[in-house]
């Protein structure tokens, strides 16, 4: 339609010019543009005057039921519901909404990320439900995306659960608990590491750095107790990352880069990049980009940091993948870090553009009635506890119906994962029981319901969808046509902007425009050619459901 009236422009006035179009208040029109006013000057008219002659073009094309022109010289316009569902049936396909923006490009997306022999948090819901999510949009654009659990499997942590095993655990109860027994360990470890410290001493501290030592010079005993704890927790990760719908294609975590740290160092030190001081540790001066502070990558013992890890991440990933585009989905707390990381890899000469898409925390209400960040000590912080109390809720939900298993699972995930995309991603989200599983309202099983209604439509007919119906007026499923038609701009602007909560609010927006529907028009009864026409509409809406939510990692049910 842009073109269109640009066309109209181009014709009465010899003028090349951009129509910007927006969606005015309903009882205004469809669309309105100011473009007359754009013209006024260079034309020596009146903005009215030209918005007049404008209009009278534009009331020649039948499929603009409506042209008027408003104050100083705003043009509203109705589009006839007939020419928007041509519009849509001709332009329709099986990927409807995605396009090829990203086209010869790749981009790499790190996520979830989640802490080594420790249980998968609630922390880590956000960075892989995000992570997802955004994948999924790079995609739908067109890129060639690689997706990698950047694991912390090596480091401090390590030489605090060998001790702390040796110290506070055992085969067997490793055995038997195996994920929750070195997280426990972990925690008595560190508040046995804090008593020691207040008390002066330094044993333990000793025996955690030399653990670590021994990890990175290749000791075969620390090498064993790595393996063995990666292993114990990589089985519980993947259970999780199965239970939340979501992979990656590779898991090359700190242990896979930490070799290659060492030659990292002694490419910024040949560059001149990285300065070693007297004391034996190595820094990199940021002040050109604004830092006070270097960035340390190698202790005065020659232990390596967070930051020698990821500088090889990136020169290996620049070496094998070749990406035009980083995206590291990790939280608010490390934004510093990351934008000191990237102003060491733009100091070096990498050129990839690398992105630190970040988020608030998880809030709950506490038992004073106060929103806290959700923790272990007043609410659920285990990712399977949640999960496990989440799936009760859903049962709920569905209450006696003959809903299975498969579906209820679909519904829990539905209502924590559209949850995190209520919001942008950059505020605190507030988790509720009562509100993520309403089937009112803004929520997962909200959407999910007016999909499945949809879908039963669909199955209950005995009539075929038609794509386009001339004979029918479509003036019932107007507003539905009009949410039809944005679906490509909402994920272009999600995938530009790296924002999937603006596919979350549309899908939202097209389950209430689909409700208002139910309420004033019937689908089964009517005659064929209407029932064709209907359903044909209506098996658009299903596509788009079933393609949003898979966007967002949420799956719509056989049943609710």
């Amino acid at each position: 339609m842009n073109k269109y009236v640009a066309d109209v422009v181009k014709e009465l006035f010899n003028q090349e010019v951009e129509v910007v179009l927006t969606r005015p208040e309903a009882q205004f029109g469809d669309y309105a543009t100011n473009v007359a006013m754009q013209l006024a000057k260079q034309l020596g008219k009146t903005p009215r005057e030209i918005a007049e002659l404008i209009a009278n073009k534009l009331r020649e094309n039948a499929d603009f039921s409506e042209v008027s022109v408003d104050g100083p010289g705003f043009i509203n316009i109705r589009v006839s519901a007939h020419h928007i569902a041509k519009v849509l049936a001709d332009g329709w396909n099986e990927k409807y909404g995605e396009n090829n923006d990203g086209a010869g490009k790749t981009v790499v997306v790190e996520y979830p990320s989640p802490n080594m022999a420790k249980p998968y948090s609630v922390g880590h819901l956000r960075p892989g439900n995000q992570g997802w999510a955004i994948r999924q949009l790079m995609v739908a654009t067109g890129w060639t995306v690689i997706t990698d659990n950047h694991l912390g499997d090596y480091g401090a942590p390590f030489g605090i659960w060998v001790v702390g095993f040796q110290r506070f655990s055992n085969d067997e109860a490793l055995q038997n608990d195996g994920v929750y027994e070195l997280g426990r360990v972990y925690i008595a470890t560190k508040k046995a590491l804090k008593d020691e410290a207040e008390s002066g001493e330094h044993e333990l501290a000793d025996a955690v750095q030399e653990w670590l030592l021994k990890l990175e010079q290749g000791d075969e005993e620390a090498k064993s107790y790595s393996k063995r704890f990666n292993d114990i927790s990589l089985a519980h990760i993947h259970a999780v990352m199965n239970r939340l719908r979501i992979s990656t294609d590779h898991e090359l975590g700190e242990a896979f880069f930490a070799p290659k740290g060492k030659a990292a160092i002694k490419t910024l030190l040949d560059s001149g990049i990285a300065v070693k001081n007297d004391d034996g540790s190595i820094i990199v001066p940021l002040d050109e980009y604004g830092f006070d502070v270097p960035l340390l990558v190698q202790k005065s013992n020659g232990a390596a940091l967070y930051a020698t890890s990821d500088l090889a991440t990136i020169l290996y990933r620049e070496e094998h993948w070749h990406p035009d585009r980083v995206i590291y989905c990790v939280g608010a707390e490390q934004q510093f870090y990351f934008s000191q990381l990237f102003a060491m890899a733009k100091k070096l000469g990498i050129t990839t553009e690398l992105v630190h898409v970040w988020f608030g925390t998880i809030d709950q209400i506490s038992e004073e009635g106060t929103r806290e960040k959700m923790s272990s000590r007043k609410g659920v912080v285990l990712m399977e506890e949640l999960l496990d109390a989440a799936e009760e809720k859903a049962r709920l939900v569905v209450g006696g119906r003959d809903v299975s298993q498969s579906d209820v699972e679909k519904i829990t995930l539905g209502a924590i994962k559209f949850t995190d995309f209520v919001a942008d991603r950059r505020t605190n989200i507030l988790f509720d029981w009562d509100s993520i599983f309403a089937l009112t309202g803004y929520s997962g099983p909200y959407v999910q319901y007016a999909a499945v209604r949809v879908n039963k439509l669909l199955s209950d007919a005995n009539v075929q969808p038609k794509e386009f119906e001339a004979s029918y007026d479509y003036a019932s499923e107007k507003s539905v046509l009009m949410k039809l038609q944005e679906y490509p701009s909402v994920i272009q602007l999600s995938a530009r902007d790296l924002e999937p909560h603006k596919i979350a609010s549309y899908l939202y927006l097209l389950a209430r425009e689909m409700n208002r529907y139910y309420e004033t028009t019937r689908v089964i009864d009517e005659a064929a050619d209407v029932q064709a026409a209907r359903l044909g509409v209506l098996a658009k809406v299903a596509q788009v459901f079933e393609h949003g939510l898979n966007i967002l990692g949420i799956e719509v049910p056989t049943k609710m």
